[in-house]
């Protein structure tokens, strides 16, 4: 049973994550197309009339990479619609989904920041210091890494959700106009 206040893609996940409408998605048959393009059309139509469209393609493009079909648009549509706005996101961090994160949120430029000032201690003295595991003193030393040892927080600016959805018509015309070629 579901209530007033539950969305389509709730009630509907069997759609909104079908692999059908995985960007990389090659349908094999003619069958296969047909259901392709009919779950396409009913996940255009419930995201079109869903009250939460504004909120959720601007949390899908700002704060999530997530998977299936979301806002009205495809992976490829928000990585495109991303791209436009300048927004990057943080890949999901799965060790809490894992239930190995204490739930405590440790700064990793501050770990950086001891690092430096103590090269020669042991990993497991900076945890000790900051309360933390040996892993995950690690885990932020190699995320600072990969930003090429920026050590300054990035300031983010979000796009508005009115922004968002006005560049997602802009990609969504484009493909329209690709397909019909």
């Amino acid at each position: 049973m579901t209530t007033a206040a539950t969305t389509a893609c709730v009630t509907y996940s069997n759609v909104f994550l079908h692999p059908l409408l995985d960007d990389g998605a090659a349908p094999s048959s003619r069958g296969e197309r047909r259901e392709q393009q009919m779950l396409r059309s009913q996940a255009e139509k419930m995201c079109a009339g869903c009250p939460m469209l504004a909120q959720c393609l601007s949390d899908a493009v700002t704060k999530f990479d997530v998977a299936g079909y979301v806002g009205g648009t495809t992976k490829r549509q928000r990585q495109e619609i991303r791209g436009r706005l300048g927004v990057q996101v943080d890949p999901e961090d799965f060790d809490t989904f894992a239930g190995v994160n204490s739930g405590r949120q440790f700064d990793r430029y501050e770990i950086h920041r001891i690092r430096t000032a103590n090269p020669d201690q042991p990993l497991s003295v900076i945890a000790a210091k900051v309360g933390c595991s040996v892993s995950t003193v690690k885990r932020h030393l190699r995320r600072i890494e990969e930003e090429n040892g920026v050590v300054r927080p990035r300031v983010k600016t979000t796009p508005s959700p009115a922004l968002v959805l006005a560049v997602a018509e802009e990609v969504k015309g484009g493909a329209r106009r690709v397909a019909a070629a």
